[in-house]
């Protein structure tokens, strides 16, 4: 039986931070029109680009009116377009237009300000125990059960994100396939290409995220050699967190963007070994167009390339 002091520490802490967060007063904290559980399902839209209505409702149980008012005022407003799911016509599928993409990446951002502020004010020696405090609330009150689909969330890269891609995508295709630091090279100078100079309305990373942590990655890029052709690179998948649907997702939402930026194809270059993301990408409609055997990174490969046709796809 839970003792009343138990109950009490628990509602105090509530009461706490809910004041450190400004929960209360979220809209004045981000200098924004929207409370924090708007702002939160503006989150959920903006890390799941496919979304109905009653996933929504369920994942952050919230009351069926209440949403409701919350995606009219989001339609008001130009953040979101409402239609018919595609798996259930009976159900509504919500999607974010452009600006409400912007006004969510632009809350996510005052979001990570007001908690790095936060974060500054404390001791960098007690920063380790304030992590290991949290997630040990998690790990109890979350009953020990494992991680879902629903737990992983697609966001932008923020700082440090470019560097985590090189670094896991070296040290999991030693581990796993036996490539060399040729391969680490490779990737280091993908992602510096995209750091320095690349379009946001027409490129775009997207990292995986479980329990606070990247778990996964994919980037699209222009392919300056095919007008009209978007490039799939990188995608990885931690082998912690697969089984979730993750590397799916990511390349959903890499598809979806392709599509609404305006190219015509995806193409991609993998190698025969990769028999999972291979998988992946036939789900999504991706084509063999051409294989050649090399000797790259240490290892006698063969190389694939695939290709989606956007136009043939069309919904």
């Amino acid at each position: 039986m839970v003792g009343a002091m138990t109950v009490q520490d628990i509602r105090s802490f509530n009461r706490f931070y809910t004041n450190v967060i400004g929960a209360l007063d979220y809209g004045r904290r981000l200098y924004a029109p929207y409370t924090l559980t708007e702002s939160r399902v503006l989150y959920e839209l903006a890390h799941a680009p496919r979304t109905d209505a009653a996933d929504l409702r369920t994942q952050l149980h919230l009351d069926a009116g209440y949403l409701t008012r919350i995606l009219n005022k989001f339609e008001e407003d130009g953040l979101v377009e409402r239609g018919p799911s595609e798996t259930d016509p009976r159900r509504r599928r919500i999607t974010l237009t452009a600006s409400g993409r912007e006004t969510a990446a632009l809350l996510d951002e005052r979001a990570r300000q007001s908690v790095g502020a936060m974060l500054a004010t404390v001791r960098a020696a007690d920063r380790p125990r304030l992590a290991d405090a949290l997630r040990t609330v998690r790990t109890i009150l979350g009953d020990g059960r494992a991680p879902r689909p629903e737990d992983v969330v697609l966001r932008d890269p923020a700082p440090g994100d470019l560097g985590w891609i090189v670094q896991r995508n070296a040290a999991l295709y030693a581990a796993e396939y036996g490539f060399d630091t040729d391969y680490e090279a490779l990737v280091a100078r993908i992602v510096a290409d995209y750091g320095e100079d690349h379009d946001p309305r027409r490129e775009r990373t997207w990292i995986a995220e479980l329990d606070g942590r990247p778990v996964g990655c994919v980037m699209c890029v222009r392919d300056d050699a095919k007008p009209g052709a978007a490039r799939l690179r990188l995608l990885l998948v931690e082998p912690d967190a697969r089984g979730l649907g993750i590397g799916d997702r990511l390349v959903g939402a890499l598809v979806d963007f392709a599509r609404e930026a305006g190219y015509r194809e995806v193409v991609l270059w993998t190698n025969d070994i990769l028999a999972a993301a291979r998988r992946i990408y036939r789900r999504h409609g991706f084509v063999l167009v051409a294989e050649k055997a090399h000797h790259s990174f240490g290892q006698d490969l063969t190389g694939q390339d695939w290709r989606l046709d956007l136009d043939a796809t069309q919904e």
